[in-house]
């Protein structure tokens, strides 16, 4: 296309927002990205601790399944932009990639900055405006349709806006929840916001004692009122307040929700999953007999991290110098129990500021899943995290993220096509 196509602007520079302004762009749009932040991409620049996970090559059907209830909206646009698509579009820009464990795609140099670097250069070419430091204050709408946006108390007329204004994590990079407030004007239900993929706090001491240690290959399991409702295996970490950690960042889910109504949640962590109690209470009598002259410290130093020992043989009140030899059945039961069963209860959850991603948002049965445009404003599209989607840990959130981005862009671009502009 040599001549341009009327405005689109895009509120939120994001993963989501460059990909649907880049988009768009290619399809001859005239892109203006407003960016309430003195620079775009910000908390792209931090996800994956700063490595940047990308995506995941798992397929369609198990990426879908790691969203829960709201999944199958996605289905739609990941069959348009998908893992695979993700990856050549990067790698096409300059940008080289690796697969590691669980499937995850970071970039080869580990720097998410790298990623936004070939995004922003892609813009560059395509001929996106980026106007940083811009919140956008209210959108214009007429007659069902949005007709602009009110930005630094100025009025900006525009022919299509894509709301990627993200969720309410990580405020400190831009995403305050204005996007819903937006949307909300626009006509927009919003299910209720709260974090998600967060730390976890909980009750006494036990936790902090051991603030700053990183257990891997353990199970662990979420009860609510002693109903066990999820199950993750993998690395834990122990903090001041209580826990985090892919496993506990992947069930705090369930935890936020089952506390906002006052309901008992318990993290049971296995921390032998290798081996089944029989197996256990094999090597506990072994080690008890072999070194029955040592303390019970000392033999479970080859159970344990140092870290551990302490505030295991306190939950169980076996005194640490007690011998080996004479630790009694009954003893070793509870040894064994404690191993297999560390209860930790959790009281609450760290703020918004300590959370991935944001669980709810906008509803998605109010936004047509084929091309991302609102069904209640015409004209606006949106897209990222603002909508009520949501997944676990293992880049799924983020191919999210650009999936949508990139088909509301596309769906834009055409709309001005259709609508005669």
């Amino acid at each position: 296309m040599t001549k341009k196509q009327k405005k689109i602007i895009v509120i939120g520079g994001g993963a989501a927002g460059l990909m649907a302004a880049g988009s768009a762009a290619e399809l001859g749009a005239e892109v203006v990205i407003l960016e309430k932040m003195k620079r775009p991409g910000r908390k792209l620049c931090i996800t994956g601790k700063g490595r940047c996970n990308i995506t995941n090559i798992a397929e369609i059907a198990d990426f879908i399944l790691h969203f829960g209830k709201t999944g199958k909206f996605l289905r739609q646009a990941f069959f348009q932009f998908f893992n695979e698509d993700l990856i050549l579009f990067l790698e096409k820009l300059g940008l080289e990639i690796v697969i590691e464990r669980g499937k995850r795609v970071f970039p080869k140099s580990g720097k998410a900055h790298d990623v936004l670097n070939v995004l922003l250069k892609w813009l560059r070419e395509a001929g996106v405006t980026i106007e940083e430091s811009s919140p956008v204050e209210s959108l214009l709408l007429r007659d069902g349709r949005v007709e602009g946006v009110v930005c630094g108390g100025k009025k900006i007329s525009c022919h299509a806006v894509i709301l990627a204004s993200g969720g309410a994590s990580y405020p400190a990079t831009g995403s305050t929840g204005d996007g819903y407030r937006l949307a909300a004007a626009a006509g927009h239900a919003v299910v209720v916001v709260r974090p998600a993929l967060v730390p976890l706090i909980t009750v006494g001491s036990q936790a902090h004692k051991m603030a700053g240690l990183n257990l891997r290959n353990i199970n662990a399991k979420m009860f609510i009122d002693g109903k066990k409702k999820g199950e993750e295996f993998g690395e834990l970490v122990f903090a001041n307040f209580g826990v985090t950690g892919p496993v506990i960042l992947s069930l705090s889910g369930i935890a936020v929700d089952a506390l906002k109504i006052n309901k008992k949640v318990e993290i049971v962590l296995d921390l032998k999953p290798a081996l089944d109690e029989k197996k256990l209470d094999a090597r506990l009598i072994r080690d008890l007999e072999t070194r029955s002259k040592e303390t019970v410290e000392s033999i479970l130093r080859g159970l344990l991290p140092k870290e551990m020992i302490p505030v295991c043989l306190d939950s169980i009140k076996i005194s640490p110098e007690k011998l080996g030899g004479t630790i009694s059945k009954p003893e070793r039961t509870l040894l064994k129990k404690w191993l297999k069963e560390f209860r930790l209860e959790v009281s609450g959850h760290r703020p918004f500021a300590e959370a991935i991603i944001t669980a709810g948002g906008v509803d998605v049965k109010e936004i047509e899943p084929r091309t991302m445009e609102s069904r209640k404003t015409k004209g606006l599209f949106l897209a990222g995290e603002l909508l009520d989607i949501q997944a676990d840990t293992g880049g799924y959130n983020l191919q999210a993220a650009f999936s949508t981005g990139r088909l509301a862009g596309v769906s834009a671009a055409r709309h001005l096509i259709v609508d005669g502009s």
